[in-house]
């Protein structure tokens, strides 16, 4: 085991505030975010470096330049009785060791460990302090295997420390318990992250997984339209694990000018009032559409939208007897006969016409179901990315999205449901992680109790299925959806509001804020836990290329039930 370098000790502190230590190195060898093991007696503390500071027993020592007025041995000796660098460390685990190994101390403490008379060691919250002096090292290969996991099932290694390089994994199968969200601004290398944490949830894992690929970038070989290295895309690497959904038919759904494994037309019948809603600010609603909504499915129940676009404004005719009536299957007609004022229901009427209706994915009959054929292919392990193609639009998005995920979410709840009344493991959904690109705009404080995934990310863990958000603007984000995530994964964050909302709800996000701000864009991340991982840790990204391809395509596993996968992910034991 590599030995562990020690680079101070305990001078202050306590559990309200950091610790405060000593170094006895010089302070260019320590960088912000260094992972550090405090030891004293039987324990062991880890915590990571917030900031580093120049001190000195008295100011004048530090104003004066003794190297220019002394001799540099007298000036050697006068800098290191007066002049010194201390480091503040935010205090996360603690983990009892015992006694040093093969002493009689230790065989005891391991007997009683064995006879049940004494709890087995295990890593806790920071719940006291060490003492003064107590030794300061940086952290070993071991340490980090110790809190971040050994390089075995259910571990994926998203990059290494900073200072030393040793590998830090996630546990896969805990991230998915919980949604979870990637942040990072634009050119922090937030899309190359997402593809190494998507492809370790396909190779590492029995989830299945829906991406919503917003940008048409995670299937194929993307090219991006700035230069720079090509993106082996998840399709090219994992042929017989991903399905291509294209959105409608013929050339409006190819995929880098390659055919769908699916076509996804969406029938008028799919389409609920709530869809429309949520399209209030897209289409310039007004604030009767509501009301209107609501009276065009009471008289059309499900086929509301079908009948509502077959009416036509017509004026007003007049019957034998000179009395002024509007024709049958006139749009004004039917307002009269709802109570509705005509304009309301002309205006409403105008903008489905012009800008739903026309669209080419929406049609009476689809020619298939693409619906269940997505269905099957997640309840089937499969994974499955839904390219929008041409129709990039953020309508499109939000209509497609919001009405694809209400149909899934209703199966998975179904399934679920019938699995605890009849015990059948043949009808346990697969656990299924669902990934939105652009997450604000579904999951903003004005949309998100309108859309699907907030219902997801508070509710639908019991139904095991969770959410990963990616996203550039985290503070546009509702407050209640952030509080669900369990991991959060961020690059390099340039604005305030974004970091704050990153940081919400996190003990020492004070002291992570600056950490945060000053990653290398592209490079760095900081993984924050509680969930995936067990505390914040800064980490250089793994390259996403060939090689990292090769690691990951080293290890195959065994196809399994919906109930073992299940119990392995521990959504049983929650």
């Amino acid at each position: 085991m590599e030995q562990r370098t020690q680079i101070g000790y305990l001078v202050g502190g306590g559990l309200k505030e950091n610790f405060r230590v000593r170094l006895t190195v010089s302070p260019q060898e320590i960088q912000e975010g260094a992972f550090v093991v405090i030891q004293s007696g039987h324990w062991n503390y880890y915590g990571i470096v917030t900031d580093i500071q120049l001190g000195a027993t008295d100011p004048r020592f530090a104003d004066e330049q003794t190297e220019v007025r002394f001799p540099a041995r007298i000036a050697k000796a006068l800098h290191g009785q007066t002049l010194y660098a201390n480091l503040e460390v935010l205090p996360n685990l603690m983990l009892e060791v015992g006694p040093e190994l093969d002493t009689p101390e230790y065989k005891d403490w391991q007997r009683k460990i064995d006879a049940g008379l004494k709890d087995a060691p295990r890593i806790l919250p920071v719940k006291n302090i060490p003492p003064h002096h107590a030794v300061v090292s940086l952290s070993n290969e071991g340490d980090i295997a110790e809190i971040f996991g050994k390089d075995e099932k259910g571990f994926f290694e998203i990059g290494k420390t900073r200072e030393q390089g040793h590998p830090v994994r996630i546990n896969l199968n805990k991230l998915v318990q919980r949604s979870s969200g990637i942040f990072g601004a634009t050119g922090s290398g937030k899309s190359f992250l997402t593809r190494v944490v998507l492809a370790g949830l396909i190779t590492q894992t029995d989830v299945s997984m829906l991406v919503f690929d917003m940008h048409n970038e995670y299937g194929y070989t993307y090219n991006p339209p700035e230069g720079g290295n090509a993106a082996p895309g998840l399709k090219d690497k994992l042929e017989s694990k991903v399905k291509i959904v294209g959105l409608g038919r013929g050339k409006d759904a190819m995929y880098q000018g390659m055919p769908p494994n699916i076509n996804l037309e969406i029938a008028m019948s799919d389409i609920q009032t709530g869809d429309i809603e949520i399209l209030s600010r897209e289409l310039n609603l007004r604030e009767t559409t509501s009301t209107t909504l609501a009276a065009l499915f009471s008289r059309f129940k499900e086929n509301w939208f079908h009948e509502f676009m077959k009416l036509e404004s017509m004026p007003k005719q007049k019957d034998a007897d000179g009395n002024s009536y509007y024709p049958d299957g006139s749009l004004e007609g039917w307002a009269e006969s709802a109570g509705i004022h005509p304009e309301a229901a002309r205006g409403l009427h105008s903008r489905l016409s012009k800008r739903v209706k026309e669209l080419p994915y929406i049609v009476e009959k689809p020619a298939s179901d693409g619906v269940s054929q997505i269905v099957d292919a997640l309840q089937n392990g499969l994974s499955v990315i839904l390219s929008f193609g041409s129709h990039d639009k953020d309508l499109d998005y939000l209509l497609v999205s919001n009405i694809l995920t209400r149909r899934i979410r209703k199966v998975w709840e179904e399934r679920t449901n019938d699995y605890h009344r009849t015990k059948n493991a043949a009808v346990l959904p697969r656990p299924l992680v669902i990934v939105i690109e652009e997450a604000h705009k579904l999951l903003n404080r004005e949309m998100a109790s309108q859309t699907t995934f907030s219902t997801i990310a508070r509710e639908l863990r019991k139904y095991y299925v969770t959410l990963l958000i990616i996203d550039q603007r985290p503070s546009q984000i509702y407050d209640e959806v952030l509080s669900q995530l369990g991991t959060r994964i961020s690059g390099w964050l340039g604005d305030d509001d974004d970091i704050q909302s990153v940081l919400s709800g996190l003990s020492g996000r004070d002291a992570l804020k600056g950490m945060l701000a000053r990653l290398q864009a592209g490079k760095e991340i900081l993984l924050l836990g509680p969930w995936g991982v067990p505390m914040p840790i800064p980490v250089t990204t793994q390259v996403y290329n060939d090689e990292f391809w090769k690691k990951l395509k080293a290890g195959k596993k065994e196809k399994r039930s919906s109930k073992e996968i299940n119990d392995e992910l521990g959504f049983f034991n929650q």
